[in-house]
């Protein structure tokens, strides 16, 4: 980061105390988990210069996205910077039911998750984003792997998006395949433009690629509360997941119960910490497209929006 833009930071960030009376942050490291795709790793690595910069020891772990909330209720880790509705929604709430974390707030973001294909796609398909329609033209995604059903290539197996339970839930002709990492989704696109071949993948909003490749989420049936605990919700009543995931999702922040008194300023600041959909995109979009180290496209997202949208979140603690 450069010079100034750190001492900014810290000269407000340092503040915080002294202004509100907070006791003095534990000099023990907060632990940030890190997942497995960009807009994570970044955000963590933000959100970690802006403790640092206040003073804070910060400690990086590599942790399951879905493991990681029993890490943050036990206290393992300090915190949990998105917790998506879709994919992560049923792990945050199993937690909160044994206590231990807490819901930290909700990002400005909305977010969705689900089925999704470039435009071309279309062109071979199209009565799209209709699921009955996909269905219909599952010949046109079938592989060698898959035979004559189409292949889905969801997304890696520990982000638990059950496609597999959707494909069974509703009678769909797809083979669902996971993906190794978010990587190999964006490979998946990149190799099926050239010749415009049909794509369905697991994709999601906000990330870098819908500036990159402009496609639509498939239409499922809407979500309903309760479509994937009762068989009742939903138009199959034998069957779970037989509708889409929430259209307009949360994307929260998720903290210990202990880190509100063990770093009472960093906590404070997490509070106030709201990132937008195109901030998020832009995270993933340094590391994805522009290929920096998720240190340094963090340090260079600071270094862009440390006055207009960072120094309000450390100042409204010191208010």
């Amino acid at each position: 980061m450069k010079r100034f833009a750190k001492t900014s930071i810290a000269c407000v960030a340092l503040s915080i105390a002294a202004v509100t009376g907070h006791a003095a942050d534990s000099s023990d490291p907060i632990v940030i988990p890190i997942h497995n795709w960009s807009s994570q790793i970044v955000m963590s690595n933000v959100v970690g210069q802006i403790f640092e910069a206040a003073g804070n020891n910060v400690e990086y772990v590599t942790t399951d996205s879905q493991a990681v909330y029993e890490s943050v209720r036990t206290g393992d880790v300090a915190l949990e910077l998105e917790v998506w509705e879709g994919a992560f929604g049923a792990s945050f709430r199993a937690a909160l039911e044994k206590g231990g974390l807490h819901d930290a707030g909700d990002h400005d973001a909305v977010t969705r998750e689900d089925w999704w294909y470039p435009m071309w796609t279309k062109e071979a398909c199209p009565g799209l984003p209709s699921w009955e329609a996909l269905n219909a033209c599952a010949d046109k995604f079938a592989t060698a792997e898959t035979g004559d059903k189409g292949r889905y290539l969801d997304g890696p197996v520990d982000w638990l998006k059950h496609g597999q339970e959707r494909v069974a839930a509703l009678d769909m002709n797809f083979v669902v395949v996971n993906a190794g990492s978010a990587a190999a989704l964006w490979a998946e696109i990149g190799a099926a433009e050239a010749d415009k071949r049909p794509v369905v993948v697991f994709n999601w909003t906000p990330n870098f690629a819908e500036a990159v490749w402009p496609g639509e989420f498939v239409e499922f049936p809407a979500w309903e509360e309760g479509c994937d605990k009762d068989p009742a919700v939903g138009p199959n009543p034998d069957a779970l997941f037989d509708c889409g995931n929430p259209a307009e999702g949360y994307l929260k922040k998720a903290a210990w119960d202990g880190m509100k008194d063990k770093w009472p300023n960093a906590y404070c600041v997490l509070q106030n910490i709201s990132f937008t959909n195109p901030q998020i995109a832009e995270m993933a979009k340094l590391v994805d497209t522009d290929e920096l180290e998720p240190e340094e496209a963090a340090t260079e997202w600071l270094e862009a929006n440390q006055e207009a949208v960072v120094a309000p979140w450390v100042q409204a603690c010191a208010s």
